[in-house]
Parts: structure tokens; C-alpha cells; sequence
């Protein structure tokens, strides 16, 4: 096992093109870490310069307390998890999982013993004899990721490697991965741009964007605190509510915003920085926003435009006379009652109502 650390990472592909623009890492040993972005971010090419399959063109990489921007990709103690499987058809599984051992050299009797054991890890001991053309794609994946397990890597390195998998059976392997990591606690960098997955099986998240890291933290604390407008809105599903608007009022540990027609809303943050007139952003998750009393005057009119049943929770999309911006809404999934065209009213509580100034940056929450 290793740690990992970026300083001041870049990556040219000409003199006019950078993909990566100085980024900086620590990833602590043992340490389940996802990078997530939208395509292009750079996050695959920053996982193939850790990997060593991409030159860096400026900054220094440590794997562990080693300096490995010279040191060939064989050597640097890695194993990687692409997304296609890259089974040899003409192999069993037994041989596929060993075979970089035995081009290492490794005596037979090793590499059989690895082979089981991590057979054993995967569960797929029963499918040792059996060729790639004779299993699922689950089967595969979990076949891809023995192969890398026998190595015993320092770092284990994943490329997207659910992306091929259908939705059932991207859960049941993101189940597996979590249980590996549990089980093998190695240092795991995986790369999806699939903000479930980075969700559900990171200690920590790191987001990119057109080649800087935006945030790094853990889920809970990208998910209630994003540092910018691009967190608040790549992370979450359905994603947050972002509203323009104006500052009307900075108060001791709150703000009040003036949205179109009037409408006013308060958010429980430090606008210190801020000062009254300013062109702000909220933002409020869907299941954060609350259905009012139809009698309320204070909450906000709207008027329901489309309704999505998905069984455990109902997605409201509702309509704010004067505001352009469709406004998710996140119910039990009891609440079956709303159709389109109702007439409602909700009400954006001030302790979950977020705020970004003009240049996207967040305000920091009240304590």
C-alpha cells in the first residue's frame, strides 16, 4: 500500500493545449478516492499520468515516498481497471488472471495461490476454467479486477470500469468494489463521470473541470457544502435548484434575497463579503423545498407542470410565475395527490438555502 501526492501537475499536449493546469494531491494511503467531472475534464488523463501510461509534462508525482515521474509504468507498483475488460478470448480465467505473473516470472505454485485467493475474494472460484466468450459482463469485470489483484499493488487504479455494465449490475459491482476495498484496504483512485458512483464509493470525492480540481471532500460535505456553482450543480440527482437573484439585505449570520415579483427569500449564510445590490445565485436541493399551506400568504405561489411517479419518492416540477426556471421538488412517494396544473405553494427554508456570489463562489453557511 501507498499514498499518492500531485504538486503542481501538468499535462501539454501542445504548446497551446493544456489538459491539466497544476494540480495538487494528497491521497492518503489505503485511501478510496473518485475523480468526477464531465467529459473533458481531464480526470482519465490525470489517472494515466498516476498510471504512467502519459509523460508529465511539469510537476512531480509521488507514489509513496517514491518520486515516479521517471519510473516506467511496470515498475511504479500499480494495477489498472480499464473499461473495456481486455480478456484474452483464447485463455481461461485462471489464465487471464495470472498471466502478467507468469510473464513476471512468478514460480506456478505463487501464482495459483494468488489466483484462488483473489478467485476467492471475487467469488468467481467456480468460473476458473471457463473462457471469457462463457461469461456475463459482471463476470468479466470481476475478472479484470482479479487480474489486478494478483499483482498486489501499492495503488489500485479504475478507468470508468462499470461504464460497460447494464443498471443492475452497476449496483451489485459498486457492492463489490466497496467490499474490496474493505478487505484489501490498498489505496483505490477511480475515474467515472458518473456522480452516483462517486456518491456511493469514495472516502473522498476530488471534481474536475476543464483540467483544475474544483472541491475535494468527502460525499456528505460536497453534497451540503459545494464550494462553487459547478459543484452545486454537477453533484446530486435531480441536481440543485440554482435561481437567480439580487442581495437585498446582509444581516448578522444571514442574507435575504430578491427573486422576480418581489419574491423574497432568506438563506442562513455569512454574506459579509457581499453588499446589498449584488447579483447573486441561490440554490436549494429538490427534497429540501416544502410544500406550503395553500392559506400561507408568506410562501411562494407556483403552479405544477410536470409529475414523475418513481415509487419511493414523487419529482415535482413546478413553475414560479415570473422566474424562467423549472423548480425540482423531491416528495415522498406517498404524496400522490399533485397532477398538472395544481396551484400550490411552497416555502424554501432558510437553513437550506444556499448562496453563491457573481463569480460562483459559495457564501460560507451560518454556524
Amino acid at each position: 500500500m501507498a499514498s499518492v501526492t500531485l504538486k503542481n501537475i501538468k499535462k501539454n499536449y501542445t504548446k497551446d493545449v493544456t489538459v491539466i493546469k497544476g494540480v495538487d494531491l494528497d491521497i492518503q494511503d489505503g485511501e478510496f478516492v473518485v475523480f468526477v467531472g464531465p467529459s473533458g475534464c481531464g480526470k482519465s488523463t490525470m489517472l494515466r499520468m498516476i498510471a504512467g501510461l502519459e509523460d508529465i509534462t511539469d510537476g512531480e508525482l509521488f507514489i509513496g515516498d517514491t518520486l515516479a515521474n521517471d519510473v516506467h509504468a511496470s515498475k511504479r507498483g500499480i494495477a489498472m481497471v480499464f473499461q473495456s475488460y481486455a480478456l484474452y478470448p483464447h485463455m481461461t480465467v485462471a489464465q487471464n488472471m495470472g498471466f502478467a505473473l507468469k510473464l513476471a516470472g512468478t514460480p506456478k505454485a505463487e501464482i495459483d495461490e494468488r489466483v484462488n485467493k483473489a478467485a476467492d475474494i471475487l467469488q468467481i472460484t467456480h468460473l476458473l476454467e471457463r473462457k471469457p466468450k462463457a461469461l456475463s459482463g459482471g463476470q468479466r469485470q470481476r475478472v479484470a479486477i482479479g487480474r489486478a489483484i494478483v499483482r498486489e499493488p501499492k495503488v489500485f487504479l479504475f478507468d470508468e470500469p462499470l461504464s460497460n455494465l447494464d443498471a443492475s449490475l452497476r449496483l451489485n459491482m459498486r457492492v463489490e468494489l466497496s467490499k474490496l476495498h474493505q478487505d484489501l484496504k490498498t489505496t483505490m483512485i477511480y475515474v467515472t463521470h458518473d456522480q452516483v458512483e462517486a456518491m456511493t464509493l469514495a472516502d473522498r470525492i476530488v471534481v474536475f473541470n476543464a483540467g483544475v480540481i474544483q472541491q475535494v471532500g468527502t460525499p456528505l460535505e460536497m453534497y451540503e457544502n459545494p464550494s462553487n456553482l459547478f459543484v452545486a450543480g454537477f453533484l446530486g440527482s435531480p441536481k440543485m435548484n440554482l435561481l437567480e437573484a439580487q442581495l437585498v439585505g446582509v444581516e448578522q449570520g444571514a442574507a435575504v434575497m430578491r427573486l422576480p415579483k418581489g419574491i423574497t427569500v432568506r438563506s442562513a449564510v455569512d454574506a459579509s463579503r457581499g453588499k446589498v445590490g449584488d447579483k447573486v445565485t441561490l440554490g436549494i436541493r429538490p427534497e429540501h423545498i416544502q410544500l406550503a399551506d395553500p392559506q400561507d400568504a408568506n410562501a411562494i405561489p407556483a403552479r405544477v407542470d410536470l409529475i414523475e411517479h418513481l415509487g419511493d419518492i414523487v419529482l415535482a416540477y413546478i413553475e414560479i410565475p415570473g422566474i424562467n426556471e423549472i423548480i425540482c421538488l423531491k416528495l415522498p412517494g406517498h404524496m400522490t395527490g399533485l397532477k398538472y396544473g395544481d396551484s400550490v405553494r411552497i416555502a424554501f427554508p432558510e437553513k437550506n438555502v444556499l448562496l453563491f456570489d457573481a463569480e460562483g463562489l459559495a457564501f460560507k453557511r451560518s454556524a
